[in-house]
């Protein structure tokens, strides 16, 4: 089974999604933000499908928080509102895939902890064009701001 970064992904290719997290992974580091990391792993299974780890871009460094999911979402049963409170986090920034997924789930849990949202459009992407098109355009704004890698950058300077 192939890693969802090198699926056919729509409207951005994995690797464009990848780039542009770690430009804001680095980039929020470097401002004394928190990055949070998160990766799926399947209960009940003896071993975990390929490419269910972090992609080596994306490996977990000091101070980071590491999520490891067993839902959509990445708040559920995963301890991630308790160690964004205990940062003082108010706002999430989201990237990653799936946008309908993945993102948008855990966008919803967010919002409804009471945190502000703030999505990066060009650093998600979905199984096709049309559906990431419809969250960014109608779902996500019910959530949060949608802005672009380089907005985000552009803040954090």
């Amino acid at each position: 089974m192939p890693r969802i970064v090198s699926r056919d992904l729509e409207p951005h290719p994995g690797a464009a999604v990848v780039a542009r997290s770690v430009s804001l992974a680095t980039a929020f580091r470097a401002a004394g933000g928190v990055v949070v990391l998160v990766r799926v792993e399947r209960p009940g299974v003896a071993e975990q499908p390929p490419g269910s780890g972090f992609v080596p871009e994306m490996t977990p460094q000091a101070g980071d928080i590491e999520v490891v999911k067993q839902t959509v979402g990445a708040f559920s049963r995963t301890g991630l509102e308790a160690a964004l409170r205990e940062r003082g986090v108010q706002t999430v920034v989201m990237a990653g895939i799936a946008t309908t997924m993945g993102v948008e789930s855990t966008a919803r849990a967010a919002a409804d902890l009471g945190f502000e949202v703030v999505f990066v459009s060009d650093a998600m992407s979905g199984m096709t064009a049309q559906e990431h098109e419809h969250a960014l355009t109608v779902v996500l704004p019910r959530f949060g701001e949608v802005v672009t890698t380089a907005e985000i950058l552009k803040r954090l300077e």
